[in-house]
């Protein structure tokens, strides 16, 4: 069984940074493509950026190109996303995902594991 486990979410100011963990047990880390995905109050999740397996391709939404970058350590079984420049529009509860059957995905149905999410809010 594959588990998740996110921490680094809280409250910062807005221009702020955070930093989101995400540690992965259970089964062969190198194998899985990880998606970081959000979901704020009353809106559906959606897709923040990915990293891809084998060749750490790295994706984006909009909304994360040029503040927002996602890596992964092979070594500590751990990704990361590493957001900067945060803005209140940023608050959201913040999922790692992993999925082993898709080199990359933006889409929440195609990513079989799931942590159990970490609160990000910016303050104006």
């Amino acid at each position: 069984q594959v588990q998740l486990v996110e921490s680094g979410g809280g409250l910062v100011q807005a221009g702020g940074s955070l930093r989101l963990s995400c540690a992965v047990s259970g089964r062969t880390f190198s194998r899985y493509v990880m998606g970081w995905f959000r979901q704020a109050p009353g809106k559906e999740r959606e897709f923040v950026a990915a990293i891809t397996r084998s060749f750490d391709n790295t994706y984006y939404a909009d909304s994360a190109k040029g503040r927002f970058t996602i890596s992964r350590d092979y070594a500590k079984n751990t990704g990361y996303l590493q957001m900067n420049s945060l803005k209140p529009e940023d608050t959201a509860v913040y999922y790692c995902a992993a999925d082993a059957n898709h080199y990359y995905s933006n889409r929440p149905y195609e990513y079989a594991y799931w942590g159990q999410g970490t609160q990000v809010t910016v303050s104006s």
